[in-house]
């Protein structure tokens, strides 16, 4: 069985909605970060699945990946920052939940 184009979109599809789930349905604000990793991660599924069947001439067909490298850069830059802040609010308050989140507004 070869792969298709509509395979790498379809799990990239299922990918996004499992993160989505994830970022509308948890409190857990360590858990909303990892479900914010599944959504870029649908990202670049698509970006790698259209970069290797688009006819592209041949300086253009590692776009796809340059800009998969750069969404998992700032995902990364993303996380550490996003961690550091969660880890500061739970040293503070004993808790990560993310319903008590609006109480560092002032």
């Amino acid at each position: 069985m070869t792969l298709e184009l509509v395979h790498f979109q379809v799990f990239s599809a299922l990918l996004f909605s499992i993160g989505l789930f994830g970022v509308l349905a948890r409190r857990n604000a360590v858990l909303v970060l990892i479900s914010i990793e599944i959504l870029l991660n649908a990202v670049n599924v698509n970006l790698i699945g259209m970069a290797a069947f688009l006819d592209l001439p041949p300086g253009q067909r590692v776009t796809g990946q340059v800009i998969a490298i750069f969404v998992i850069v700032i995902a990364a830059a993303e996380i550490a920052l996003g961690l550091a802040i969660v880890l500061r609010y739970f040293r503070i308050r004993d808790s990560a939940n993310t319903d008590e989140m609006n109480l560092m507004k002032g």
